[in-house]
């Protein structure tokens, strides 16, 4: 059966330019983005039970920009004027800039690699060994403080916002050739909306070996895994995987 409708469980990209859009008309299918899970932020009377108390830290180390927003929004329902004096230490570049919705950028010591990974940071923290660190994460989120713990880095981990189903209308179509997911949670939030889901000829590709596992755990077909060597990205790995489903139909 030919790939004719897609569904990306992520949020439509703000780019017209985007690849998706590309690879819709060079193949002639429909794709649609709807993610299947969603975050939210734990309410300050939530983190309050945690006996976080955000005053004892003199530096925050983000690895997502959700991270910055539920730090900076539990610091103000929380009435905590955080001082000029914090640290923050980021696993993107574009992490670092968009602190600049909160602080004052110049003003303020940042420090950040490009590689996306906790481990990268660790010269710049091991360097600022005196810092008190809040590690700020969500519920769900990549046990790679290990790096951490074995270099002696004082820090805590502080969830601040959670990972949740987003859940499907009844009166909302659900009619695709090809699902593809991003995370673990993506196809527990699948079977959580569709607890009788069967595959059959739905194709299922997904981006990560955390996300393959899971597919294959619940028992599912993994028809297309991102990234390869020769598809780094999710958007690569469809173009090839619709190139060959249209030559075999």
């Amino acid at each position: 059966m030919k790939v004719k409708k897609v569904l990306v469980s992520q949020p439509k990209p703000t780019s017209d330019k985007s690849p998706y859009y590309e690879i819709a008309e060079k193949y002639g299918v429909e794709i649609n983005f709807r993610p299947f899970i969603k975050v939210e932020g734990l309410s300050a009377k939530e983190f309050r039970q945690s006996r976080i108390n955000i005053s004892e830290f003199t530096a925050v180390i983000f690895t997502a920009r959700g991270a910055v927003d539920h730090f900076f929004r539990l610091c103000e329902e929380m009435r905590y004027s955080v001082p000029d004096t914090m640290k923050y230490f980021c696993t993107t570049e574009s992490i670092a800039n968009y602190l600049q919705k909160y602080i004052v950028y110049r003003k303020r010591k940042i420090f950040y690699v490009n590689t996306g990974k906790l481990d990268d940071l660790l010269p710049y923290l091991q360097k600022h060994n005196k810092e008190n660190y809040l590690y700020v994460v969500s519920d769900v989120h990549k046990d790679d403080a290990n790096v951490l713990d074995k270099n002696g880095i004082k820090y805590t981990r502080a969830v601040m916002y959670r990972t949740v189903s987003n859940d499907f209308g009844p009166d909302e179509a659900f009619d695709y050739d090809m699902l593809l997911f991003f995370s673990p949670s993506g196809i527990d939030s699948l079977l959580k909306n569709f607890p009788d889901f069967k595959q059959g000829d739905i194709r299922i590709g997904c981006f990560g070996t955390t996300t393959a596992k899971a597919v294959r755990d619940a028992g599912l077909r993994l028809d297309m895994e991102a990234p390869t060597v020769a598809a780094p990205s999710m958007t690569a790995a469809l173009d090839m995987f619709l190139k060959e489903d249209a030559k075999n139909n």
